[in-house]
C-alpha cells in the first residue's frame, strides 16, 4: 500500500515538474520569437529562476540561434552572477565579458556600467587589483558623464566609489579608503538603499579595524548587520558575523568571538559562496586557536586554506597560512610553524609589490585625468565667454584673451618652476640621505670586524654578521627610493644597524627598544632611516669615550591621536664632556646627518596637519653630574 502511495506521489510531482518546465520553455520561446527589447520583460519571466543555470543556458542558446541580443545579454549577465556566487571566478568573468560586449552593441550604457562594476568585483575577490581598479574606474567614468542620472545610475556611481575604497584597503591605504566610502554612503542615504548602506558600513568598519580603532569598527559592523537583517540578506549576515568575531578576537573576547562566528557557519555552508565560506572557517579557526582548541582549530584553518586555494581567494590563503603558523608555534612544532609562516609571506609578496606600483601609477593617472578634465572645462568656459563677448567688442575680447593667456603662461611657468625646484630638492635629500647612511667609514669598519671573525675562524659569527650587514645595505638602498616607511620597518632597520655597530664595541652596548603596546607600528609612517643619525651621535659622542656599562634605549610612546614620541637615551659622558673632547681633537668628525634629518622631517611634515619637534636633554644626578643624554623626538601621525 505504501509503495503504491509513493508511486502515485512521484508521478504527480513528475507531472507537475514536467508541466512547469514545459511552461518555462514556452515562455523562453515566446521571448525569443518576439525579441522584446525591454530587459524588465525578460526579468519578469526569470524573476524566480535567476539561479537556475540550465534555464539560463537555454535562454542564451536559443537567443544566439535567433540573434536575440537582449536575451543573450540577460542570460550571460545572470550566469556571470551565478558563477560568482559559487566562486567559479574564471567562468564568471567569461560570462560577464560576453554580456559587456553585447551591452556595447545594443548601446545600453546603464547595463554596461553595471557589468563593468560586476567584473571589477570578481577581480577584486581574486585580489587582481589591477583589473579590478580598471573596471571600476571605467564604470565610474561612464556613469558620471551621464546627464540627469536616474536612480540606477546613482547606485552604480556609489558602487564604483565603494569598490575603489575596497581596493584602497587591499593597498593598505585605509584613510583613502574611508574617503571613498564617505562619498559612497552619502548617495546611499539619499536613495534610502539599505543594501548599499549595509555594504558601506561593513567596509567602513573594515577600514577602522585595520587602523586599530576597534570600537568604531564594531559600531559600523553592527549597523551593517542591522541593515542586513532588515533586508534578510544571508550573505550580509555571514560577512558581519565573521567581521564582528575578528574584532572580538583582537579584543581578546575569544569565547564571544567563537559563538558569534559559529552561529553563521551553517548559513555560510548553505549559501555555497566559497569566498565567504573560507573567510568564516578562517575566523572560526582563529577563535578556536585562542581558546586552545588546537585540533578543532587545525581542522577549521585547513578547511579555510583548502577552499581558498581551490577557488583562488588570495587573502585567505595568506591569513590561513599565518594562523596555521601560530597554531604549530603553540604546539611547539617550530619547523611546521616556520613552513606555514614562510608560505604566508611568499603569497603576500606575490601581489604586494605590484600593488604598490599600481597605487602610484593610479594616483598619477588620476592626477593626469583630473588635470585634463580641468583643462577641458577651462577651455569650455573660455569658449562661452568668447561667444558672449564677440558680438560686443571683438578687439576688447582679443585684448582680454591675450592678457589672460599671458597671465596663465606666467602663473603656469612659476608653478612649474616651483614644482621642479621642489622635486630637485627631494631628489637631493634622497641622495644626501643615502650617502649619509652608507658612510664609507661605517662600511669599512663593519667589514673589518666581520673579517676579524673570519680570521679567527669564528664562522658562525662571521656568517651571522655578514647576513645582517647585507640585509642592512639592502634596506638602506631600498630606503633611497621611497619617501616613507612604517615605524615597525624602521625599528627592524635600527636593530640591524646597532648590531653591526656593536661589533666595534665588542658587543658591550646594551641596546633595547620599548614600544607602547597600544600602538600599531605597522600603520605609523615616518621617513626611512630617520633615527640612524641620532643613534650614531649617541654612539660616537656619548658612549665611545665611556669605558664600561654602556646602555642605549629607544622608547616609543603615544602622546595623543595626533602625535607619537620617540626617546633615544644613552648613559654616555654627556654633551659637555663630548664637546670638550671634540674641541681637543685635531681632526673633527663632521656630522651632516642631524641637519639632513631636520630637512627631511620638515619636508615630511608639509603634508600633515601638525609639525615635528626635537629636544636634547642632558641627564644629570642630584649633584649635577652627567648621566647621559636623551633626545626627545615628537612626530605627527596625522
Amino acid at each position: 500500500m505504501k509503495v503504491k502511495l509513493f508511486t502515485v506521489i512521484f508521478l504527480i510531482l513528475s507531472v507537475v515538474s514536467f508541466s512547469q518546465k514545459k511552461e518555462v520553455n514556452e515562455q523562453i520561446e515566446y521571448l525569443v520569437r518576439n525579441k522584446f527589447s525591454s530587459l524588465d520583460i525578460i526579468d519578469s519571466v526569470f524573476i524566480t529562476k535567476r539561479k537556475n543555470k540550465e534555464l539560463l543556458e537555454l535562454l542564451v542558446k536559443r537567443s544566439e540561434e535567433n540573434s536575440y541580443l537582449q536575451g543573450q545579454f540577460y542570460g550571460s549577465n545572470a550566469l556571470g552572477r551565478y558563477y560568482r556566487d559559487h566562486s567559479l571566478f574564471n567562468k564568471s568573468i567569461s560570462q560577464y565579458k560576453k554580456a559587456l560586449n553585447i551591452s556595447v552593441k545594443i548601446k545600453d550604457t546603464l547595463s554596461e556600467v553595471k557589468i563593468l562594476n560586476s567584473l571589477g568585483s570578481v577581480y577584486r575577490r581574486q585580489d587582481d587589483i589591477r583589473n579590478a581598479l580598471n573596471y571600476h574606474q571605467q564604470a565610474l567614468d561612464k556613469a558620471i558623464r551621464i546627464k540627469n542620472p536616474k536612480v540606477s545610475i546613482k547606485k552604480s556611481i556609489s558602487i564604483s566609489e565603494n569598490s575603489i575604497g575596497n581596493i584602497y584597503i587591499a593597498l593598505k591605504q585605509y584613510k583613502l579608503a574611508l574617503n571613498e566610502f564617505s562619498k559612497s554612503i552619502v548617495m546611499q542615504k539619499e536613495l534610502g538603499h539599505k543594501l548599499g548602506l549595509a555594504i558601506n558600513h561593513q567596509n567602513i568598519g573594515n577600514a577602522h579595524e585595520e587602523l586599530g580603532d576597534l570600537d568604531k569598527a564594531l559600531q559600523n559592523y553592527h549597523k551593517s548587520l542591522s541593515y542586513n537583517n532588515q533586508i534578510n540578506s544571508k550573505i550580509g549576515s555571514i560577512i558581519c558575523g565573521y567581521s564582528i568575531a575578528n574584532v572580538l578576537i583582537k579584543q581578546k573576547k575569544y569565547e564571544q568571538a567563537f559563538v558569534t562566528v559559529d552561529t553563521v557557519l551553517q548559513i555560510a555552508i548553505k549559501e555555497k559562496d566559497k569566498y565567504y565560506l573560507s573567510n568564516t572557517y578562517n575566523t572560526l579557526g582563529l577563535a578556536q586557536l585562542n581558546l586552545n582548541k588546537l585540533d578543532e582549530a587545525k581542522n577549521s584553518l585547513t578547511t579555510a586554506l583548502n577552499i581558498a586555494t581551490d577557488f583562488n581567494v588570495h587573502t585567505i590563503v595568506v591569513r590561513a597560512n599565518e594562523n596555521l603558523a601560530l597554531l604549530y608555534d603553540k604546539k611547539k612544532n617550530y619547523k611546521k610553524a616556520y613552513s606555514f609562516y614562510k608560505k604566508a609571506k611568499e603569497e603576500d609578496a606575490k601581489t604586494f609589490n605590484e600593488r604598490n606600483l599600481l597605487y602610484v601609477s593610479e594616483l598619477i593617472s588620476k592626477y593626469d585625468k583630473e588635470h585634463s578634465e580641468n583643462l577641458i572645462k577651462d577651455l569650455a568656459k573660455k569658449n562661452e565667454i568668447a561667444q558672449l563677448q564677440i558680438t560686443r567688442n571683438r578687439n576688447l575680447w582679443i585684448m582680454a584673451l591675450s592678457i589672460f593667456a599671458l597671465i596663465a603662461v606666467v602663473v603656469f611657468s612659476i608653478d612649474k618652476q616651483k614644482g621642479l625646484k621642489n622635486e630637485k630638492r627631494i631628489l637631493s635629500l634622497k641622495q644626501d640621505a643615502l650617502r649619509s647612511q652608507m658612510n664609507p667609514h661605517f662600511m669599512f669598519n663593519a667589514l673589518n670586524s666581520i673579517k676579524l671573525y673570519i680570521i679567527e675562524n669564528d664562522q658562525k659569527k662571521a656568517t651571522s654578521y655578514l647576513n645582517k650587514f647585507s640585509k642592512l645595505m639592502r634596506k638602506i638602498l631600498e630606503a633611497s627610493s621611497i619617501q616613507e616607511t612604517t615605524l615597525a620597518e624602521e625599528i627592524e632597520t635600527m636593530n640591524l644597524y646597532m648590531s653591526i655597530e656593536n661589533i666595534r664595541f665588542s658587543n658591550e652596548i646594551d641596546f633595547t627598544i620599548n614600544a607602547d603596546p597600544s600602538l600599531n607600528l605597522e600603520t605609523i609612517k615616518i621617513p626611512p632611516l630617520v633615527l640612524q643619525p641620532f643613534l650614531e651621535n649617541s654612539l660616537w659622542h656619548g658612549l665611545s669615550s665611556k669605558k664600561e656599562d654602556k646602555k642605549m634605549t629607544i622608547q616609543i610612546s603615544k602622546l595623543s591621536s595626533d602625535y607619537i614620541q620617540i626617546d633615544i637615551s644613552d648613559n654616555g659622558i654627556g654633551r659637555k664632556a663630548s664637546a670638550k673632547i671634540k674641541a681637543e681633537k685635531s681632526i673633527n668628525r663632521k656630522s651632516v646627518g642631524i641637519n639632513l634629518t631636520n630637512e627631511r622631517l620638515t619636508n615630511f611634515s608639509k603634508n600633515l596637519r601638525n609639525d615635528y619637534s626635537i629636544i636634547y636633554k642632558d641627564l644629570v644626578d642630584e649633584n649635577n653630574n652627567a648621566l647621559g643624554t636623551k633626545i626627545i623626538i615628537k612626530l605627527p601621525i596625522s
